[in-house]
């Protein structure tokens, strides 16, 4: 489904699916403001209830209002955290059936993206939320304006020596590890299908992450795809006894069989330099023993 570009002018919205946040969205506002847009902050954003940015009714209720709005063009989640699963069939979404507008951000916002995909074939972005602004890198931003406004996308750069070489173009899914194994079975999961798997984590051990991707292969997810990238795995933690084996040998261990090019180190995920994605899109990627290139058809 095509879904509008912004331009400036547009009216965005700001909503808290998750966790509360731990102060105000100035910044975030002002970046997207010097983008032209609107910006109207939902009551989720000053809301607290235990570690949520208000209970699940209050979350459901200012998710829905954005989307049955029809002047705002864009939600996005103004951080992650956990909270998203228990409100994700709360809210109804028929509205973006026939006024699709672009959904943004990433970590537990992967329940909307998995949700949206499978069930209404709706593209969606991963990319930076307000309570990141003040830490992301400047290219970060740039990928998300470029991508809301439309703009041509390419990211290229050197190659992994644990990448395997090949070509795929396809559209490109995924998100947060976790959230993607804990969708699995449930309405909101998705057909992997011939798509470039897009993967990401943080503060996960190295056991869980073995275990997770172990899940996913006996679920039949990772020998039909048409490409995996590994994105950002950052704050990894270990045992006493360590597990003793990178998350690059975690991987291709998992993968070797197929024959799919998998590429390491997208710039994406939980890391400052966290690049837009548009999921559901078709990506077409390129991994070359010395290069990785990826830009959207």
């Amino acid at each position: 489904m095509i879904i509008p570009h912004l331009k400036k002018g547009d009216k965005i919205a700001i909503t808290c699916p998750a966790k509360k946040l731990p102060r105000p969205m100035t910044e975030a506002v002002k970046v997207l403001q010097s983008w032209g847009l609107e910006v109207i902050q939902g009551e989720t954003l000053q809301a607290s209830y235990h570690q949520f940015a208000g209970d699940d009714e209050l979350r459901a209720r200012d998710l829905q209002n954005f989307i049955d709005d029809d002047s705002v063009k864009a939600i996005i989640a103004a951080r992650g955290g956990y909270g998203t699963v228990r409100i994700v069939d709360m809210v109804d979404y028929s509205k973006l059936a026939t006024h699709p507008k672009w959904i943004v951000g990433f970590s537990d916002i992967t329940v909307l993206h998995s949700h949206l995909h499978t069930n209404y074939g709706l593209q969606t972005i991963h990319g930076q939320m307000p309570v990141n602004v003040p830490d992301a890198s400047s290219q970060s931003l740039i990928s998300l304006k470029k991508t809301l406004f439309g703009e041509a996308v390419t990211y290229s750069f050197k190659s992994h020596s644990l990448n395997r070489a090949g070509e795929a173009s396809a559209p490109v899914i995924g998100g947060n590890l976790s959230l993607l194994i804990a969708m699995l079975g449930s309405v909101s999961d998705m057909d992997y299908t011939g798509k470039i798997l897009f993967l990401e984590d943080v503060g996960e051990y190295y056991y869980s992450i073995d275990r997770m991707l172990h899940t996913l292969k006996r679920a039949g997810k990772l020998s039909k795809l048409a490409g995996l990238i590994i994105g950002g795995f950052t704050e990894l933690k270990d045992n006493d006894i360590p597990f003793g084996i990178s998350l690059h040998n975690i991987v291709m261990h998992l993968v070797g069989e197929y024959t799919y090019p998998v590429c390491f180190d997208f710039p994406a995920g939980h890391i400052p330099d966290n690049h837009a994605i548009i999921f559901g899109k078709t990506l077409n990627l390129s991994v070359e023993d010395h290069h990785v290139t990826a830009s959207y058809t």
